[in-house]
This record gives C-alpha cells, structure tokens and sequence, in this order.
C-alpha cells in the first residue's frame, strides 16, 4: 500500500480515481488545485503524487517545478496531452513517469508500484568504467574525463544501466522495462528524449556519436569511443 496525493481539479475523474486506488489497498487524498496540492505534498510527504497538468489555478508544468524544489517524491504525471512538445517539457521538468487520458485506476495502479520500485531499487556498489566515462552508483554521479556531468536522476538510470552492458545493444522495450519498470508498455519516445538528453550532456550528437550508438531497428549500446 502506498500513500497517494491526487492533484485533480475534475471531481468525477478525482472521485473515480480516489475510489479505484483505494480499493487496490492504498490510501489516498486529493486536492482540486495546485497550491493545495503544494501544501499537502509539503505537510504529508505522500510517497507519490499523481498529477494532472490542466488546473485551474496554475499549469501542472509550474506546479512541477516548484515540487522539484522542495521535494524528490516521486510524480506520475496524467494528462490529456500526448504531443512530444507537450511531453518533453513534463519530463525536463522533473516527471517520474506519465498516463495519458483516458486510463483506468488498475493502469494507474501498475504505473505507482513500478515507479515506487525504481525509486526503492538499490542500484550495484562498484562504479563502472566506459573509456573515459566512470559511473558511480553508490554516490548516483557520473564523469567524463575528470568532469562531473549534471545528470538527472532518470539520466543517470539509463546510463547506469547501459554502462552495465558496456558494449552490448540494448533495445528500448529493454530500457523500458529495466529502467522504467514498464514490461507491457510506454512510450518510446520517452526512452528517446532522455538518450537526446544524453547525448548531448556527453558532448555528441546521434550523427557524431562517441559513447552512445544507435543501431538502426535494434536499440542503443554504450561503448568506448574508437
């Protein structure tokens, strides 16, 4: 069971939803609007917040940002808004994950218990070595060549799990699954925005890659720079 905030300002999805999650065991409390929201997320420490992004009082992107500041749980953003341009910025922003309308409680269920064991997940001890790139994931940060990158906490998973398979293609549904905790599905492009991400905090592009290789139809692999 988990602890839930609903920041949702339609009463029949808030209602719906409320009802579905606590008969699936968790407990749950809700607010129709953002600055409520804040301050339970503030005063409660839920262990994770769903988030709809279309509030009456401040756009859920703001709401976002200011939870970021003060706070690290986790957030599954539900929204109605598919397109990469409104996407992009939910995820840059600090997202754990996000649902598109319209979805079920049991959907939203596999999306909290995955997203709450990534967050629990006790990640290898040694760091890891890829020619110049090191990769610590006791401390959870990341060099290249002496230099500290500022990595994201979902950038440093996948990167993480990649220098973990040093050489190897790995496949997007794998990403998704390891690293995202979504073996029946997600978004593809989710897995693409944080390897752009990558790419271009490792100083490369998808056309001049040195770490990162796309294999076209298969996946990405990590390898040392030729």
């Amino acid at each position: 069971m988990a602890d839930i905030l609903l920041i949702e300002d339609d009463v029949a999805i808030r209602s719906a939803l409320s009802r579905g999650l606590r008969e699936l065991g968790h407990a749950v409390s809700s607010s129709p609007t953002a600055f409520e929201g804040l301050r339970l997320a503030v005063d409660d420490r839920p262990d994770l917040i769903v988030l709809d992004l279309g509030l009456p009082d401040l756009d859920g992107v703001e709401l976002l940002r200011m939870l970021r500041a003060v706070s690290r749980v986790p957030v599954i953003v539900a929204t109605a808004r598919d397109g990469d341009s409104e996407m992009v910025p939910v995820l840059d922003a600090g997202a754990d994950d996000y649902v598109v309308k319209p979805y079920s409680a049991a959907q939203l269920d596999a999306r909290i218990r995955a997203v709450l064991r990534r967050a629990g997940a006790e990640p290898a001890a040694e760091p890891l070595r890829v020619g110049g790139l090191r990769v610590d994931p006791r401390a959870r940060a990341a060099t290249l060549d002496g230099q500290e990158l500022d990595l994201t906490p979902r950038e440093f998973d996948v990167l993480h799990y990649l220098a973990t398979r040093s050489g190897e293609v790995v496949s997007k549904r794998q990403l998704l699954t390891e690293v995202w905790q979504l073996p029946y599905g997600g978004a593809d492009k989710t897995v693409d925005v944080h390897l752009s991400w990558l790419r271009r905090k490792l100083g490369e592009t998808a056309a001049e890659p040195r770490y990162l290789h796309t294999v076209r139809g298969v996946g990405v692999k990590l390898a040392e720079p030729s």
